[in-house]
């Protein structure tokens, strides 16, 4: 299984959603983005970028269920999913249990264990950010807290500069 291959899995998973695939289409650019400029083992890196095509896999069906997209009903839901569509494909079992694991944490910011874990917390954070539009106070927040790798804070940084400028401005003003 190649990642295009699985990009067109989870497209056609996707239920048409332009918004879900949009979503995990960008986490993916930045996984891979923050991967390679973090100069991760070739293994790491596509068990990341499979992991960020594929973690919010449960989002139609928690749409469903639940009415929302809530992160814990996603980890909940995401890791069956997860396994089914993963199930007739080339991988290795522990390189279908590892993405599995990642989908199943990808809210989870506490025991991060692993490159592919700290990474796609940091790509689908920089996603959500700007998708949600959340504070200068939630990004620094969340900097400090969850970004561990140089390239995704310098990402975090560059991308939000003007948000995290005008807060700082505004504590100067105070």
């Amino acid at each position: 299984m190649t990642v295009s291959e699985l990009m067109k899995k989870m497209i056609d998973a996707s239920e048409g959603n332009l918004h879900d695939i949009n979503h995990f289409v960008k986490v993916w650019g930045y996984a891979k983005t923050i991967g390679e400029l973090e100069g991760i083992p070739s293994e790491t890196q596509f068990i990341l970028e499979c992991a960020a095509i594929m973690h919010d896999i449960a989002c139609p069906l928690c749409r469903r269920k639940y009415g929302n997209t809530n992160g814990t009903y996603q980890e909940k839901e995401g890791m069956p999913l997860g396994r089914a569509l993963l199930a007739d494909t080339d991988l290795t079992d522990a390189e279908k249990e590892r993405i599995v694991f990642l989908i199943g944490h990808h809210h989870t910011c506490t025991d991060v264990n692993g490159m592919d874990y700290q990474i796609l917390l940091e790509a689908d954070y920089l996603v959500n950010a700007d998708e949600s539009a959340y504070s200068a106070e939630n990004i620094e927040a969340f900097r400090t807290r969850v970004f561990r790798t140089e390239s995704g804070k310098r990402l975090l940084d560059s991308m939000y500069r003007e948000r995290l400028a005008g807060r700082k401005r505004l504590m100067k003003e105070r």
